[in-house]
Formats: structure tokens, sequence, C-alpha cells
């Protein structure tokens, strides 16, 4: 591990997409940034998903992060809620990869676990967690930027181990490991 690195988390969603920074100096975290995009007022899904591509480009050109947690989509009933999660986690981890940033995908129970030690924790425990953790004055009024800050602060807890979630460091990486998402025409 470098001795200096930032982590970008982020929560994906199509309603509101979370987002937390940290850096990591001499194997100890501090806190940078949290904060969401909110997409609520926009209808067309599809500008949702530019905005979200947009916005994860914006924020590797200003922070220049060493590495990206996201949060995978859970498993819902609502195939179309799924789909769209899915769409927004795929721009936003194709965002990443065009700037070569290497890219980690966890769990939302693997996140609260490592935050909270419980996969079962409620986003308020989990933020709970986190402003104790990063010495945070307050917290949002939404828990999504919470959710994305958590995302960082697992893959911190996570590195070095040999099972981390699913792990890409370029599109021969992603396309390498994911044989059967291929689309052969």
């Amino acid at each position: 591990m470098a001795k200096e690195q930032i982590i970008l988390g982020i929560d994906p969603g199509t309603t509101i997409m979370g987002f937390g920074l940290i850096k990591v100096e001499n194997k100890k975290m501090s806190f940078l940034q949290l904060n969401e995009l909110d997409l609520k007022k926009y209808d067309d899904h599809y500008l949702k998903l530019k905005l979200i591509f947009e916005r994860t480009i914006e924020l590797i050109d200003t922070h220049h992060p060493d590495e990206i947690a996201i949060e995978a989509p859970f498993f819902g009933k609502n195939v179309q809620s799924m789909l769209k999660l899915g769409r927004a986690q795929g721009v936003a981890m194709a965002a990443g990869l065009s700037r070569e940033v290497p890219v980690t995908e966890y769990s939302p129970k693997k996140i609260k676990m490592a935050i909270t030690g419980n996969g079962n924790a409620s986003k308020e425990q989990v933020a709970k967690m986190l402003q104790s953790l990063l010495k945070l004055k307050t917290l949002p009024k939404n828990l999504d930027s919470t959710d994305g800050l958590a995302a960082a602060v697992c893959h911190f807890y996570n590195q070095g181990r040999v099972e981390i979630g699913k792990s890409y460091s370029g599109w021969a990486s992603f396309v390498k490991q994911n044989p059967t998402k291929i689309n052969k025409q």
C-alpha cells in the first residue's frame, strides 16, 4: 500500500448517488469529503446515467483517488429497480475504469459488517459509527452520502486481505473476469 492514498466510495443510485472520500496516510484514515448527487428532479433515466458518469469523472479529476470502492446493488424483488441500480453502478464503474482507477465492489452486508460489526445494521447505525470513527461534527440529512463514505472505509479495512470482493484494474481486467457478460455478435 502506498504511503498516501485516496479512496473514493460510491453508493450508486438513480435517485441519489452518495459518495465519500477518505485519505490514508501511514495506515491511518482521515475524512476528506462526503456529498451526494441529487437526481430526483430528472425524469429521463438516461440523463440520470449521464449525470452519474459526469459527476464520477469530475470527482476523479478533482481528487485523484487511487482506488474506488462501490456498493453492489442488493437483490430485491423489483426487477426494474435492480436494473436501474445496476446501470447506475455500471456507469460509475465505467467512469473509474476509463480513468484507469481500480474499482472494487462490496455487498451492502459486507460494508455494514466492516463499519459496525453487524451485517444487518441500519443506515443510521452505520452513519453514527462513521461519525465516531472519522470525528464528523454533523451528519447529512440524507444518509446516501454516508453510505458512499462507508464503502471507502470498508475498502480501507479490507485492503491486503485475500478476498475483498470483485476488483477490476481496467477494461481488460473486467472483461477477463466477466466472460459471460460480453455480448458476442
